[in-house]
């Protein structure tokens, strides 16, 4: 694989698999393919930081030494440490992520939350690009992510896909996996993503929502028939977002750490 000294690593840790690609953050795009190794089982702690190190080393040659890695998580993180586990071991809970993995790699490392970095993605190089105002990114999946981003700056940690609408938990109606254990059609799908978003935009008055996951393959099928009074589009970094997302992220970051040393 070429070099590219200047790119930044992305890694995105799911419930299945964990993905890593080196990320050219001048234009939004991995510069090779993803590295995807099979989610440990049980996925502790320690079990994924070793998967983390396999993926840091086969980058080796394509990122600087110094590059900085930014980590997806489907939780919540607080200034690196990280507060619950979606589909991951629970062992996660109260663990000090980024100062484990620096640790480890003796590299800058930043922890997001997974839906955040998607959303950090498509603000500067996907279907929010140039969007000032506020963003609101959701997730279509398993359940529902959600990250908001105000004028180009990431508010971490929202929960929206909690929300309660009609007495429900917002995901367990209109999360895409719902569709399929349900069996909707897409008319009766999109009915519960109008009532999803129209609540939504009840306490958040976003400028624009961008809709990602699986279900922002088939935008046509669904878009259309959402009623509400905020623009609506389809997300276009597809399953890289999260990646890139946090590349970009960790390479912020170190600009910061940076300046603060110097």
């Amino acid at each position: 694989m070429p070099s590219h000294p200047t790119a930044s690593l992305g890694i995105d840790i799911g419930g299945s698999g964990i993905k890593g690609a080196p990320v050219d953050l001048e234009v939004g795009h991995l510069v090779s393919d993803r590295l995807r190794i099979d989610t440990p089982n049980p996925s502790t702690p320690e079990a994924v930081a070793d998967v983390i190190a396999q993926i840091v080393d086969h980058f080796k040659d394509v990122v600087g030494p110094t590059a900085p890695i930014g980590v997806t998580i489907p939780g919540v993180v607080m200034h690196g440490v990280v507060k619950t586990a979606a589909n991951i071991d629970k062992g996660w809970i109260d663990c000090p992520m980024e100062d484990m993995l620096e640790a480890r790699l003796g590299r800058d490392i930043v922890v997001v939350n997974d839906a955040d970095a998607a959303g950090v993605g498509e603000l500067h190089y996907g279907a929010a690009k140039g969007q000032q105002g506020l963003v609101i990114l959701t997730t279509l999946g398993t359940g529902i992510g959600s990250a908001v981003l105000h004028d180009g700056v990431l508010v971490p940690n929202s929960e929206y896909g909690h929300l309660e609408v009609d007495g429900h938990d917002a995901e367990s109606k209109a999360a895409a996996s719902i569709r399929k254990l349900e069996d909707l059609s897409w008319a009766d799908y999109s009915a519960r993503l109008s009532r999803y978003y129209q609540a939504l935009e009840s306490v958040t008055w976003p400028d624009l929502i961008v809709i990602g996951g699986g279900v922002s393959r088939k935008p046509e099928k669904f878009l259309p028939r959402i009623k509400c009074r905020t623009p609506l589009v389809a997300a276009t970094l597809a399953n890289e977002a999260g990646i890139i997302g946090a590349a970009k992220l960790a390479a912020d970051a170190q600009k910061v750490r940076g300046r603060h040393s110097s």
